[in-house]
């Protein structure tokens, strides 16, 4: 990777970071769907990064996200799941295509093998995070609506940013 990707991968992942920080914490539809845009910073970076980085940007993503919103590691321990995730749903994809090298993103991928990159990873994330925060076993009918919930409405938000971009 070039230092000029470097920055722009940089600059994508602090853009999502302020994104969700300022907009997004706030924005919750029908008091059941969550956007954690977020974590597009780590479903978006190149696929040849270095597992030990992608868990170090991952855990920096998510305990910035835990300073601003006062949960206490929930959103470092889901993302740093996911990063550890993605290598192997990236290799899968990978073998599955014949292919050597996969760019990730819409434009490159299309959108079925973009959708079927990302919404794995965003149901893990929110499953862990959701399920970190249950206190009984009466309220899983209600989580599991809050995951399936924002999962798409997490997925929608990624999307419509991905086709916005200029990558």
């Amino acid at each position: 990777m070039s230092l000029r990707e470097a920055i722009q991968y940089s600059l994508m992942v602090i853009l999502y970071l302020l994104l969700q920080i300022f907009f997004m914490r706030n924005m919750v539809l029908f008091n059941y769907a969550f956007c954690f845009v977020y974590i597009a910073g780590i479903l978006i970076l190149p696929a040849e990064i270095s597992r030990m980085y992608l868990l170090f940007i991952g855990f920096a993503i998510g305990f910035t996200v835990d300073i601003f919103s006062n949960t206490f590691g929930m959103h470092a321990a889901a993302t740093v799941l996911i990063a550890y995730l993605r290598p192997f749903l990236i290799h899968y994809q990978m073998e599955s295509k014949g292919a050597e090298r996969v760019d990730i993103g819409i434009r490159s991928q299309g959108i079925g093998a973009f959708l079927a990159y990302i919404l794995p990873l965003i149901f893990i994330h929110h499953a862990m995070l959701f399920l970190m925060e249950i206190n009984n076993f009466g309220m899983i009918f209600h989580t599991l609506l809050r995951i399936a919930a924002s999962t798409l409405f997490t997925m929608l938000m990624i999307v419509l940013l991905e086709l916005f971009s200029r990558r």
